[in-house]
């Protein structure tokens, strides 16, 4: 009988464990969404991205210049215990001119404690991959179309690298280019600025 009474306890401290845990993560992925950057100040954060996607990609310049369009996310952050949310802010260019403003945002679920932010730049290479992302409420990446990651290894670069995908995507962190990353699942929606 004491057993029994022992594990129930313990397993009602464990319900509201998880219950803690997710409504922590509730509260840290709504306080930033709750934070919304204004369109001058997401301009100034994707220049600041493409200048350093500039330096660290051999070829970006150029390979950004025959781009259809160019979607930059500054800071993308990352929280989880366990279950965990992602929301960044950006501005698609077109032209190197913004054409419209963006949010993403992604859930996830599996082991990972902690924070992290990283960048992100999906370059358009096709026009009806641009205009199908556009003309979408909700654009859901692996699901209304694939974005091919895209790695770099020691002397490569993106002129010698014969990238074949209407949509790819580049994703870093201050300490650089990253690899093995997803962005299956995310969805990305118009913001109003």
């Amino acid at each position: 009988m004491f057993g029994k009474e022992f594990s129930q306890a313990r397993q009602n401290e464990l319900t509201s464990f998880l219950k803690l845990i997710l409504v922590g993560v509730f509260l840290l992925c709504s306080a930033s969404m709750a934070y919304s950057d204004t369109a001058r100040e997401i301009d100034v954060s994707v220049d600041v991205t493409l200048e350093q996607f500039n330096k660290e990609v051999p070829g970006a310049s150029s390979f950004i210049k025959k781009a259809k369009g160019v979607l930059v996310f500054p800071s993308v952050i990352k929280v989880g215990i366990g279950i965990g949310g992602e929301y960044g802010e950006g501005a698609l260019r077109i032209g190197g001119k913004t054409a419209d403003y963006y949010s993403t945002m992604a859930a996830s679920i599996g082991f990972q404690l902690g924070a992290q932010a990283k960048s992100i730049v999906i370059v358009f290479l096709s026009e009806d991959a641009l205009k199908q992302f556009r003309n979408s409420d909700g654009w859901k990446a692996g699901v209304d179309g694939s974005v091919a990651l895209i790695s770099l290894g020691m002397g490569d670069s993106l002129d010698t690298t014969n990238v074949k995908d209407p949509i790819v995507a580049f994703v870093f962190s201050q300490k650089g280019l990253m690899y093995n990353l997803t962005l299956e699942g995310s969805k990305f929606s118009k913001l109003k600025r």
